[in-house]
């Protein structure tokens, strides 16, 4: 039968690896090593390919010989052909079955939705541990046959395949332990309950980017669907209730969320976000990648009591109740103005006279003398100015230093200044 039109894998592999390309190892994973050897094979002793083959964005269409591709890639673990041009499983399959220790496969942006996958074509997955589908619009059918036939798979990625709903696998994947399906159109939870039936041992789920609008399972159905689950990102979902969130405490083992571009996080500043969401969640340990460091829980709980001190007691969220039962009905922290003062009014006392004056903290006592000079005519070469803290225990302070600034004194109102004759 003849090969379908195109290049092959065969053929792009001996290209990108040859040594007019690559004469030299440029360290693990890279490079073609060429050895010093007489060649033999015309083939063979003229490449010596890496673990790790990237060959994506290549236009293969098909295999090429299988001999050969069973000579060269032997020791080949992880294989990338993204964005190529096969639409032919059986094609993929002719790849992969020569391959024996392959355990990571990138078949992302590939047509394979024009064609079916069979189990027998399946099969030759078998040792795949993880498998990158992104945007090849795979069928639900073509994953299930997947499932199936890859014991041993544990990373899937299904990312960008137009999905609005998720088909029930026949049979459970036992192995699975990461799920990305971002960028999908999965609003409902019914659909994102399937994905908990399929795979009961997720570890990590990560549903970014599809919208979803609310999570409608009771607590105890919840800790059922996802008993294993560590971690979750909901990014840029729909989620408009603190009740959604605060579901999330029915998932037993988890330890990480992600939530950033929720419509219910967006009238709150960045600092009440990760307050108020770390003092909902008692059992997380990381938020939006980032550790919740020691004490900062704490400040989240003390926080979350205080923005919610005013509310009535029927509107406050049962977490409320929870954690003024362990900290207690707190106080509302003082508001204090740190901005320094533009000025202070002030008694300016010379001989017996007693004036009220507004004076500027931004200028200098030399600017203060020329201000007082009309007061007290007293040219400022003969003032003798001091300074009156009522508050302070130690007397009037000399401002002798004419380009000190008066906010350095910590003049405030009250405050009194003393100005004399200095004596001739």
């Amino acid at each position: 039968m003849d090969q379908p039109a195109g290049r092959s894998f065969m053929q792009v592999l001996c290209e990108k690896y040859s040594p007019e390309n690559f004469p030299y190892r440029r360290g693990p994973g890279m490079g073609v090593h060429v050895p010093a050897t007489p060649q033999g094979s015309p083939m063979k002793d003229r490449l010596n390919l890496p673990s790790v083959l990237v060959l994506n964005s290549c236009g293969i269409t098909c295999a090429g010989d299988e001999n050969e591709i069973a000579a060269f890639c032997a020791h080949v673990s992880e294989l990338d052909l993204s964005d190529n041009k096969l639409e032919d499983w059986h094609e993929v399959s002719k790849i992969v079955s020569n391959v024996p220790h392959l355990a990571f496969l990138n078949l992302s942006s590939n047509p394979l939705n024009l064609s079916v996958l069979e189990r027998g074509c399946a099969g030759s997955f078998s040792g795949v541990r993880k498998l990158v589908l992104n945007n090849s619009k795979a069928s639900w059918e073509t994953v299930h046959t997947i499932l199936q036939e890859l014991p041993d798979l544990e990373e899937l990625f299904l990312c960008l395949n137009d999905y609005k709903t998720v088909s029930c696998s026949p049979v459970c994947c036992h192995s699975l332990k990461l799920l990305h399906i971002t960028d999908n159109n999965l609003k409902d939870w019914t659909e994102i309950r399937k994905l908990g039936v399929m795979f009961p041992s997720l570890d990590t789920l990560v549903l970014a980017n599809n919208y979803l609008t609310t999570i409608e399972d009771s607590e105890d159905a919840l800790a059922r669907l996802f008993p294993n689950l560590r971690s979750i990102s909901l990014h840029k979902s729909g989620l408009h209730s603190w009740e959604d969130i605060e579901k999330l405490n029915s998932f037993p083992r988890l330890e990480e969320v992600r939530l950033l571009g929720i419509p219910l996080l967006q009238p709150y500043t960045n600092e009440e976000r990760r307050k108020l969401v770390i003092a909902r969640l008692p059992s997380i340990t990381k938020l939006n990648g980032s550790v919740i460091v020691e004490g900062e829980r704490e400040d989240a709980e003390r926080f979350f009591i205080r923005y919610y001190i005013d509310f009535p007691p029927e509107e406050a969220p049962f977490r409320y109740h929870d954690l003024v039962t362990k900290y207690g009905k707190l106080e509302k922290l003082a508001v204090v103005d740190l901005r320094p003062r533009s000025s202070a009014k002030v008694e300016v006392h010379f001989k017996d006279q007693v004036e009220e004056m507004t004076i500027r903290l931004d200028q200098t006592v030399a600017e203060l003398k020329k201000q007082l000079k009309g007061l007290v005519q007293l040219p400022t070469s003969n003032m003798l100015v001091t300074y009156l803290d009522h508050e302070a225990p130690f007397g009037p302070e000399e401002m002798k230093y004419n380009s000190r600034a008066l906010h350095s004194y910590g003049i405030r109102d009250g405050d009194k200044i003393y100005v004399d004759s200095k004596a001739k």
